[in-house]
């Protein structure tokens, strides 16, 4: 049952610390800033994310032995949570806010020797990763801590997402063998949801950049641990529990490229945004739950059969696939898919059309 101890006590000691912050948030007028993209008003404490970043260290320190790894993970998590809480309470330049995250990444992968050095497919094709490996290994960290901030849009969806990563982390390293991956994310996911207390909407908490980017930091180390030297498929099972923040941050990249905006310009059009116009903030959330649950399963699944993990997963792909054409999350005319079929259909209505013709 130690599990239920790396999970509650995180949780109960960060439920602790999170209205005391929201006191210290208060006297310090440090509040969530409203702009376009934001959905909140008024005065919110922006901290919540130090209530996290505290309870994990604690209980990473009672918990987990030290060596290299974990040193290279918690100081660049510290790294990550500072630059984080400083943006949090000076708003920080989008090119100092990197430069953290830089820091941050290259303390994991030279203090805690963190790197993926082969990417192991299906078919059993191994490839070596050579020299490009500290360069895929930098932005993977980079492009996951920033996969995780941009979904931080609504109460208790940055949190809930990651806990459920988290969870799923935990239960496929226990069937890999991991125990230490598995403490680590249990810590981590039970910080979250003594948190999510505060922060479920209506949210009288967030948890800022310092426990956004924090958060993503260390999934984005715990993925790599946990999948670097598998015999499953190295980055695909990370990258499917993944999948809803890499798919809003691709569509972001690709949605400011071809509108002639820099990535870092804020709008609507995230898929939480998108999602919220239709069925509200508390629905929206809940469906991206069940999305990133369905990933999560679908990655078990293809751990215990591998046919069936790959039909559920080209399902799943599909829909989200359709969601991104229809919604115009990338732009009005990004609709490959959707072109397809509606060709497709005209063409089966036509031969349709010219058969009733002959029968008549």
């Amino acid at each position: 049952m130690d599990y239920l101890k790396y999970l509650l006590i995180p949780l109960l000691l960060s439920a602790f610390l999170t209205p005391f912050l929201k006191v210290v948030a208060t006297r310090l007028e440090i509040y969530a800033l409203e702009n376009e993209r934001t959905v909140h008003s008024g005065k919110i404490a922006r901290i919540g994310g130090v209530a996290i970043y505290v309870s994990f260290v604690v209980c990473m320190a009672v918990f987990m032995k030290t060596d290299m790894t974990i040193n290279g993970i918690l100081i660049g998590g510290s790294i990550m949570f500072i630059g984080g809480l400083i943006d949090d309470m000076v708003n920080l330049s989008p090119k100092l806010k990197l430069l953290f995250e830089i820091a941050a990444a290259i303390v994991l992968m030279m203090v805690g020797k963190v790197s993926l050095d082969v990417i192991r497919l299906p078919l059993g094709i191994t490839i070596d990763m050579g020299i490009i490996s500290f360069l895929v290994t930098f932005v993977w960290i980079i492009g996951i801590t920033n996969a995780v901030n941009l979904i931080d849009g609504l109460d208790g969806l940055a949190g809930g997402i990651s806990t459920i990563i988290l969870i799923v982390v935990a239960c496929l390293s226990a069937i890999e063998g991991r125990m230490d991956i598995q403490t680590m994310s249990l810590i981590l996911a039970g910080a979250t949801m003594g948190f999510l207390i505060y922060n479920s909407h209506p949210a009288s908490i967030f948890m800022g950049d310092c426990g956004a980017l924090f958060l993503g930091f260390i999934i984005s180390a715990i993925s790599l641990l946990g999948f670097k030297s598998s015999t499953i498929m190295t980055l695909a099972l990370p990258i499917l529990l993944l999948a809803v923040p890499i798919v809003d941050t691709l569509g972001a990249i690709l949605r400011r490229k071809l509108s002639g905006h820099k990535f870092s310009d804020a709008d609507k059009k995230h898929v939480h945004h998108l999602l919220m116009q239709r069925f509200g903030q508390r629905n929206t959330v809940l469906i991206l739950y069940v999305v990133t649950a369905l990933f999560g399963f679908t990655a078990y699944i293809y751990l215990v059969n591998k046919t069936a993990g790959f039909v559920v997963l080209f399902i799943i792909a599909l829909i989200v696939e359709l969601f991104i054409e229809g919604s115009g999350m990338i732009s009005k005319q990004f609709h490959p898919l959707l072109s397809v079929i509606r060709g497709v259909k005209k063409r089966f209505l036509i031969i349709c059309h010219k058969f009733s013709k002959r029968s008549n």
